[in-house]
């Protein structure tokens, strides 16, 4: 399918100076602004940023960012699921991850994550997509947020719900593994039955039918 990628922005006023939400950002622009140290979630801010900038180059890859300046503060990422994971099975061009949000610790508590998942689903070509996420509880900051597991899940929830994702339930084995795990999906207005019930039998891999 055509993957069409129209530029949003938003602002707001931060005490450090203007907030700027906006995406999706090309390889190029990531490339030219620096990546703020408090954004090690997942690797090194660098290596993480040399990341996004190869996610921005795929077709239907998707980088929005959050940055005061030149200084991207918080990212949010949308690209095909990775071939090792089951929801790459459904073979659907049309089903895309929110592989990862993360904001620098200094600057949550502003919206942000919220902010950037509402700004990524005001692109009309999003209705196109089933967009999903899968959240397990081994990637939440529980140490530097102070918050228990089930804390840290409403707060995830929250913030996906800003994005109109929806809890889908799965037999996947690794989000089945701890109550707190879970799938969320956002199915766009425009997705067709088969693409749908092609999602529903990847989420279901060991139902027996009888």
């Amino acid at each position: 399918m055509e993957h069409k990628k129209t530029y949003f922005s938003r602002s707001f006023p931060h005490e450090e100076g203007e907030l700027i939400i906006e995406g999706p950002i090309s390889s190029e622009q990531l490339s030219a602004l620096n990546f703020h140290e408090g954004l090690k979630a997942f690797r090194p801010p660098k290596q993480q940023q040399e990341a996004l900038v190869k996610i921005a180059s795929f077709p239907e890859g998707r980088i929005n960012i959050a940055r005061i300046g030149d200084m991207i503060v918080g990212y949010v990422t949308f690209l095909y699921p990775d071939p090792l994971e089951r929801w790459y099975e459904a073979e659907l061009s049309n089903l895309i991850e929110l592989g990862a949000v993360e904001v620098a610790a200094a600057y949550r508590g502003a919206h942000i994550g919220k902010s950037l998942l509402e700004l990524s689903m005001i692109d009309d070509a999003m209705e196109d997509y089933i967009v999903i996420t899968t959240e397990y509880y081994w990637h939440w900051d529980l140490k530097g947020t102070g918050l228990t597991v089930w804390e840290y899940r409403k707060v995830m929830e929250k913030m996906m719900r800003a994005g109109g994702m929806e809890f889908f339930s799965t037999d996947d084995p690794e989000v089945c593994s701890h109550p707190a795990n879970c799938l969320m999906a956002r199915i766009g207005k425009r997705v067709d039955e088969e693409s749908i019930l092609q999602f529903d039998r990847v989420r279901f891999k060991n139902r027996v039918n009888y």
